[in-house]
């Protein structure tokens, strides 16, 4: 009778302690759930897929590049914007030139910046702004800097973020996926960096969540024994 009393007592205070976190575990988890992840990934947003690419004789030979760029690296032949570009890795540093004739396309000013969102956003809406950032926002933290800002007027609050140096789309953002960083936040108790699932904070939530769950499952099984001995 007694260890049944002190049983309930620590499933009362547990519960206490660790309910609101359990409640943001499912709330976040339904929401994860519920919307695909292709959406969150934002892969509706923008024109991600290139044709396939055609040797031409009229393109510039990728050998007479290390001419031009002494301690080339690594050249790559893209396609940028209905045309065809060399991506040069050289001295540390990557460029973009136009594999016709050898013009350099990168760094992307603002009025290729803005063409290039403008081709890439697959939605009606115009473009709200753009900007060159040299610190990376919350929202893409791990991306590299500097990087181009496209923001579009549309329900969703889409946001495409391109390198000036390479061209690439490097992230796609938008109401839905925001929520699920905010959610996500919560789901794995990391509030700076959102990123690391094995954090002690965690660790001792779900440690207390067993627990909790644990001294449950000791009254369930003390309330069927006391029925069955009356």
């Amino acid at each position: 009778m007694k260890a049944a009393f002190w049983a309930r007592r620590a499933h009362k205070w547990i519960a206490l302690i660790i309910g609101v976190q359990a409640l943001l575990w499912m709330l976040s988890g339904l929401y994860m759930t519920v919307i695909s992840i292709d959406v969150i990934h934002g892969d509706h947003l923008a024109h991600t897929k290139s044709p396939p690419l055609t040797p031409s004789a009229a393109l510039i030979d990728p050998t007479r590049l290390s001419e031009d760029y002494p301690d080339l690296e690594y050249v790559r032949l893209k396609h940028f914007m209905g045309r065809q570009a060399y991506e040069i890795h050289h001295q540390g540093k990557v460029r973009l030139i136009d594999a016709k004739s050898g013009n350099a396309i990168s760094p992307l000013n603002e009025a290729t910046a803005r063409q290039l969102a403008l081709s890439l956003y697959s939605g009606k809406a115009p473009l709200q702004s753009i900007a060159l950032l040299t610190q990376a926002p919350q929202e893409v933290a791990t991306r590299p800097v500097p990087m181009w800002q496209a923001k579009f007027s549309d329900r969703g609050e889409t946001t495409l973020y391109l390198s000036p140096n390479t061209g690439e789309l490097l992230a796609k953002r938008h109401s839905l996926w925001r929520w699920f960083d905010f959610l996500w936040m919560f789901h794995i108790m990391d509030y700076e960096e959102r990123s690391d699932v094995n954090n002690t904070l965690l660790r001792v939530a779900a440690s207390i969540g067993l627990i909790f769950a644990l001294s449950g499952v000791w009254l369930l099984f003390y309330s069927f024994r006391r029925r069955a001995a009356a």
